[in-house]
């Protein structure tokens, strides 16, 4: 029992039935307001009807006694509607009546209450067939002096006419109610069972199944628009996962290449004791623990940059004085000619350290392959600013200058893993860049590759 309850609970909150009891009620009240108004309309329009034909009526009779060829007894149309007409004179005295009318009737009491008013309704008139009549009191002057004349409309034809039509509406808004509920409830029903099915086949979607999409109704509405997008966010779940299963494989192979060699290395040692230069291999099992540690750096910052976290706040930062402290960490090393003339003063909000993280890496890609020299310049206006670092190495081919900023990208040549570079620095300086609203990219050059990075000035 309380789970058949809760199955018809359940149905009840369904949009279905919401919609199918929406509609109903919606329509009911307009129903209800409908008849209530058609009602009060037709009874009113067949009373003014009764009321014009009673007042022209009473003007026959006003221009009959107005020629002094009033007869004593008014004859009966042959359309007439039960209605009768009494003509009396001043002193209250019968002048003329229909015939067959009592003679102890007089309508004069039942004169419209008002002088504004010219009809009067009554209920129980004691001829006729009785119920209500409209009482319509005309003057009128006549040779033998002023009189006034009285007809009374029966009502009768009115109140069956009303009758009628409120039995046709008694009759017909219930079915009309039950035919609205069983169309909109087959309507909605039909309309959501594409969506029904879309729940069905995305629940069925598991995260080993991510390439499944959802089928998309041939009908070009909402419920079509509802399964692209329900196909695009697949889509992009399903890059999403494989970024990140690439992200894992290739990180893993990262840090198995440089245990993998430190292992050997220590292998070889302890097989030929004798042989080994112990200080060799401490020195080589430094590089490797280095290479390590970047990389884990590196790893550890994009993770956090794919999970959303907080940043520091931004505040005031002289980009120059970062640029010229990279120029001259690699003046330092002594290899390379770094020229900086075309640097000059430029401000950025940004976090410094990261921002020192992008510059930095940049000039460590132009430091690894550069011939030798390394040009920076540094510019900045009311919008922007740019920063240019252009190396005279082997360059970087066309069709690989949006790669290259992909994660653990490394390109052919010239440009392979010389010194053990994990092919995230440029990855990193993108996502650094990208996150101070600003672009990075490499333009063409003559020789060697020119990348630029533009930020918006403070």
């Amino acid at each position: 029992m309380a789970a058949d309850r809760n199955r018809s609970r359940v149905r009840l909150t369904t949009v279905r039935a919401r919609t199918t009891m929406a509609a109903t009620v919606v329509v009911g009240v307009a129903l209800v307001v409908t008849a209530v108004s058609l009602v009060v309309f037709l009874r009113r329009s067949l009373v003014e009807r009764v009321d014009d034909i009673a007042k022209v009526r009473a003007q026959d009779v006003a221009t009959l006694a107005r020629q002094g060829t009033l007869p004593a007894e008014l004859s009966v149309d042959s359309n007439d509607d039960g209605s009768i007409t009494q003509v009396m004179d001043a002193s209250g005295r019968v002048v003329a009546a229909t015939a067959g009318l009592r003679s102890d009737l007089s309508l004069a009491r039942f004169r419209p209450s008002s002088p504004a008013s010219e009809v009067r309704t009554v209920d129980g008139l004691p001829f006729g067939e009785g119920g209500s009549y409209r009482v319509v009191a005309v003057p009128s002057a006549t040779p033998g002096g002023p009189v006034t004349i009285y007809v009374a409309a029966s009502l009768s034809p009115v109140e069956d006419a009303v009758d009628v039509l409120q039995g046709a509406l008694a009759a017909g808004a219930p079915l009309l109610l039950a035919l609205v509920a069983f169309t909109t409830w087959t309507v909605a029903g039909r309309t959501l069972r594409p969506v029904d099915a879309i729940r069905a086949e995305v629940a069925d979607i598991s995260e080993r199944s991510l390439g499944s999409r959802v089928s998309v109704p041939p009908t070009d509405d909402e419920i079509s628009r509802l399964a692209d997008t329900m196909n695009m966010m697949l889509d992009r779940l399903d890059a999403a996962a494989e970024r990140q299963r690439r992200f894992v494989a290739d990180a893993s192979h990262e840090l198995q290449t440089p245990l993998a060699a430190a292992r050997t290395d220590l292998e070889v040692a302890l097989a030929h004791p004798d042989s080994t230069s112990w200080n060799d291999i401490a020195a080589d099992l430094l590089v490797a623990n280095r290479r390590m540690e970047r990389l884990v750096r590196d790893l550890l910052f994009l993770a956090r940059a794919d999970a959303g976290a907080p940043r520091t706040a931004a505040r005031p930062v002289d980009l120059d004085d970062i640029v010229l402290s990279e120029a001259a960490r690699i003046r330092a090393g002594g290899q390379l000619r770094v020229d900086t003339g075309a640097v000059s003063a430029a401000a950025v909000d940004g976090r410094p350290d990261e921002l020192t993280r992008a510059v930095r890496n940049v000039f460590d890609n132009a430091e690894q392959y550069a011939s030798s020299q390394v040009s920076v310049e540094l510019s900045s206006d009311d919008r922007r600013v740019t920063l240019v670092v252009h190396d005279d190495g082997p360059g970087i081919p066309p069709e690989d200058r949006k790669r290259i900023f992909a994660r653990f990208t490394r390109l052919d040549d010239d440009r392979s893993r010389r010194t053990g570079g994990t092919g995230l620095g440029l990855a990193i300086a993108r996502e650094i860049i990208e996150a101070h609203q600003g672009s990075i990219v490499v333009e063409e050059a003559p020789r060697g590759a020119r990348f630029v990075i533009r930020l918006p000035a403070r």
